[in-house]
């Protein structure tokens, strides 16, 4: 198991992770840092390590929640998009289907009309 060294609020701290692992590791602990120095800034510097890694937990926390909800959103948004979509597919099929029988019909006319005037000689 590999060993990465990260630094959080000032302080280094050495983890284990999974082979290949290490630079999202590092990525994760960086973001963990942006939240811890984002706490600091809202509960004081004074503040115990537990208290700023504990209010870095729940801005991760609420970012992660708002974003579950995003998700949530799109999918029903896609769910009804997808919806009409199905709705409008029957309808150009439907559409599609009175064009074939208006062009059929024409096409009868049309060859009613030539068989007419083949019989006629093509005088009018």
């Amino acid at each position: 198991m590999p060993l990465v060294n990260v630094m959080v609020n000032g302080k280094a701290y050495t983890l284990g992770c999974g082979d290949g692992e290490e630079p999202h590791l590092k990525e994760l602990a960086a973001l963990v840092d942006v939240k811890v120095r984002e706490a600091q800034s809202m509960v004081g510097a004074q503040a115990s390590d537990t208290k700023l890694l504990l209010t870095a937990a729940l801005l991760l926390a609420d970012e992660h929640h708002d974003a579950l909800a995003k998700l949530d959103n799109t999918a029903a948004a896609a769910g009804s998009l997808m919806g009409e979509r199905d709705q409008l597919s029957g309808k150009a099929e439907a559409a599609e289907a009175v064009a074939a029988d208006a062009l059929e019909a024409a096409a009868a006319r049309i060859e009613h009309s030539l068989a007419a005037l083949a019989g006629t000689g093509g005088r009018a």
